[in-house]
């Protein structure tokens, strides 16, 4: 249930999807004579895409998640690498059978990199696919023609296909890795998410070393207008808005302990 409402509710109150709803609504009561609800919800969707598309919003936003966790040194010994899904374009990949990559695909490159510097480690590919409506090739089913034909070889590759959130990510791999005492394992995902990501495993009792990668910002932005092109903008604050929400999500769900989870618990 929690996956469903979850999907819905984010499906609504995203940027540019909440900015069509409101339109909708104002043209709704334009027809109905109400012409100040009519300005009211074409100035709030306005309001909503400008500051979107135009302002660096989206990227104050992010950029504490990306510093959340900054990138350790590497581990003299790694027994296995946790990549978490979200790096594949899904309903092309299902369809070409190709390996196409989106704007996370940083997620399955470092991967790559890491299991070349460490051959003897394990490669965990967790996620299948989270969408509600469109349907996908989850990225564990694509991921071993990819990390194939990078050099990771298929017998190191251990495959969860069955999560759609990252809650499941944690969950399944935990149960189907069953990691022991002592190992070190990294878990790579996106800077962004790697908060919820982190105290999700740490909560699942999956202890990994955070490797985030897939930078969305620098860190320099500032406050201004026009920082970014209007579609990075808006996809960012997207990300943004989601991930806050996720976070405030999974721990008034009780399944992070803290809504802003830091290093060191």
């Amino acid at each position: 249930m929690f996956f469903y409402l979850s999907k819905i509710f984010w499906f609504i109150i995203q940027p540019l999807n909440l900015a069509i709803f409101l339109l909708l609504a104002g043209l709704l009561a334009a027809l109905l004579g109400r012409r100040k609800l009519f300005a009211s919800g074409s100035v709030l969707a306005f309001l909503i895409l400008a500051l979107a598309a135009w302002t660096s919003l989206g990227a104050m936003l992010l950029n504490p998640l990306e510093e959340r966790f900054p990138k350790p040194p590497l581990p003299q010994k790694v027994d296995g690498i946790v990549v978490l899904g979200g790096g594949f374009e899904g309903a092309i990949n299902l369809v070409r059978g190709g390996d196409e990559l989106n704007s996370g695909g940083d997620r399955m490159v470092e991967t790559a990199i890491l299991a070349r510097r460490f051959p003897q480690a394990k490669v965990v590919v967790s996620g299948g696919n989270g969408e509600l409506f469109l349907d996908g090739e989850g990225d564990a089913d694509t991921a071993p023609r990819l990390l194939g034909a990078l050099g990771v070889v298929s017998d190191r590759l251990i495959l969860e296909n069955k999560s759609r959130n990252t809650y499941e990510n944690a969950v399944f791999t935990k149960r189907l890795v069953a990691p022991k005492p002592g190992e070190t394992w990294l878990l790579v995902t996106s800077a962004f998410h790697m908060p919820r990501a982190k105290a999700l495993f740490d909560k699942a009792g999956f202890a990994t070393i955070p490797w985030p990668v897939d930078y969305r910002t620098s860190g320099k932005e500032g406050v201004g207008l026009f920082r970014d092109n209007a579609a990075d903008s808006l996809q960012v604050t997207t990300m943004a808005i989601r991930e806050w929400i996720g976070l405030f999500a999974y721990w008034l769900s009780g399944r992070i302990d803290q809504p802003f989870p830091a290093p060191g618990g």
